[in-house]
């Protein structure tokens, strides 16, 4: 069952910079940033009562944000959607004929994570995640 929004995930060039001016919009100072290997990112995390704003910075030319940004610049990369069971979601999905980018769940920074093809969601890359 999908609980709400976990996190927005907007792609930046410089997380650094981006800091700075959602620093100042939103009235907050960033709570974490990691950098995720697997994912090819830097992730800086921004609280904002229920949900967070999440900065992806690609350390990799390779991976999905690095593409994203060549393709369509900074902006919004996805929306997450925290789910208690992220295991039967991916079935029922799939079973639904949504297609996935993930099949099953992996580790991410916010939990046990899967991503469902923008196509799926009418140009939305969205991202299921499972607290851990």
């Amino acid at each position: 069952m999908i609980k709400g929004v976990h996190h927005i995930g907007i792609a930046v060039r410089n997380t650094e910079e981006a800091e700075k001016t959602y620093t100042e919009l939103l009235g907050v100072k960033p709570s974490h940033s990691e950098v995720i290997p697997e994912q090819g990112v830097k992730a800086t995390i921004f609280h904002l009562g229920q949900c967070e704003i999440e900065l992806l910075e690609p350390i990799d030319p390779e991976a999905g944000v690095a593409k994203f940004l060549e393709r369509r610049g900074e902006g919004l990369h996805h929306i997450c959607l925290e789910v208690d069971g992220i295991d039967e979601e991916l079935k029922a999905l799939a079973a639904k004929g949504v297609r996935l980018i993930d099949k099953e769940p992996r580790l991410g920074l916010a939990g046990r994570i899967a991503f469902l093809h923008p196509q799926a969601a009418n140009g939305v890359l969205i991202e299921l995640a499972q607290r851990v």
